[in-house]
């Protein structure tokens, strides 16, 4: 047996703005991928993942007692799945901010939920905000807190736009540019975040007047527009606006960036080949990076691995 592939996503604005009403942008990103399998032999490389599979059964199924006029499921074919050897085969990094357990999230739901809304129904807005509702509840098991934003971006295969915590609708978004020389680009820190520490960090932050101004203030309203410029392909504000939030997440986010890219991250501002941003919720994993010039930006970051993910 094996389910239908979930894709990763990427987040481009709106990551912790988000949390407190900025606009946000969110694409699938097909790059990575898994599915539910079955290994009936019990591999040594397929036990962790059924392990944790077992343990996210149990949650559901005191979900699904908590809530039950939110969604239930088919536990015994999810347990009888899981006995016969039930994994998530996934190509997505985890601790990376590309959403690992948001597309195994989806694909759970996919397979196992009961009354399930599907893809190819009229996607009212009830129906977008009962998913994101559910898929929030169902993701919290690995994360703590959850905006359902990742397994929703999976679940679809759509780019999300968000407006405000309960208004999010499907986006178009301007068609890429094969051979543009304008990139987003994901760099690899090297390391992986956890994103449970990092959210705590700024609920902390946020018991502080300061930083909430500055979240309103400069955080949120950059966002905003980045998200404006993006989706209307004014490429020219675009960058004016990533810059400033670059220097906005540099000057307030610096836990959230691992120590030794501070610098990196600076130059890219001071030289202008690149723009630095966080990618989920930082702490390791990726960084996404915005360019005017995809050559330029892979000389100055020459000992780094980049991906591109969209091209101007």
């Amino acid at each position: 047996m094996r389910g239908p592939l979930f894709y990763s996503k990427i987040l481009l604005f709106g990551e912790y703005g988000i949390i407190k009403d900025s606009k946000g942008l969110s694409i699938p990103y097909n790059f990575y991928k898994g599915a539910l399998k079955i290994d009936e032999y019990h591999t040594v490389s397929t036990h962790k993942s059924n392990e944790s599979l077992a343990r996210f059964a149990n949650y559901l199924k005191e979900l699904q007692e908590r809530k039950p006029d939110l969604v239930t499921f088919d536990l015994e074919a999810l347990q009888a799945a899981i006995k016969k050897g039930l994994y998530f085969d996934s190509s997505i990094p985890q601790g990376y901010g590309v959403g690992s357990s948001g597309a195994l999230v989806a694909a759970v739901y996919d397979k196992y939920a009961q009354d399930k809304i599907t893809v190819l129904e009229n996607l009212t807005r009830e129906k977008l905000l009962t998913l994101k509702a559910i898929f929030a509840e169902m993701e919290s098991f690995f994360h703590g807190k959850s905006s359902g934003l990742d397994p929703l971006n999976s679940y679809l295969s759509l780019p999300i736009l968000i407006h405000s915590k309960d208004k999010i609708e499907p986006a178009g978004i301007p068609s890429q540019t094969p051979n543009g020389k304008g990139a987003v680009f994901l760099l690899d820190s090297g390391t992986i975040g956890e994103t449970a520490p990092m959210v705590q960090i700024f609920m902390e932050n946020m018991k502080q007047e300061g930083f909430r101004k500055m979240l309103k203030e400069q955080f949120i309203k950059h966002t905003d527009a980045c998200v404006h410029d993006f989706l209307q392909g004014n490429i020219k504000e675009l960058f004016g606006n990533v810059k400033e939030l670059s220097k906005v997440v540099l000057d307030n986010f610096k836990p959230m960036i691992p120590k030794e890219f501070h610098t990196l991250w600076k130059k890219g501002i001071e030289t202008n080949a690149y723009y630095l941003k966080l990618c989920g919720s930082g702490g390791g994993g990726y960084m996404l990076g915005f360019t005017q010039d995809i050559d330029k930006a892979r000389q100055a970051l020459k000992n780094y691995k980049l991906e591109v993910v969209y091209s101007f």
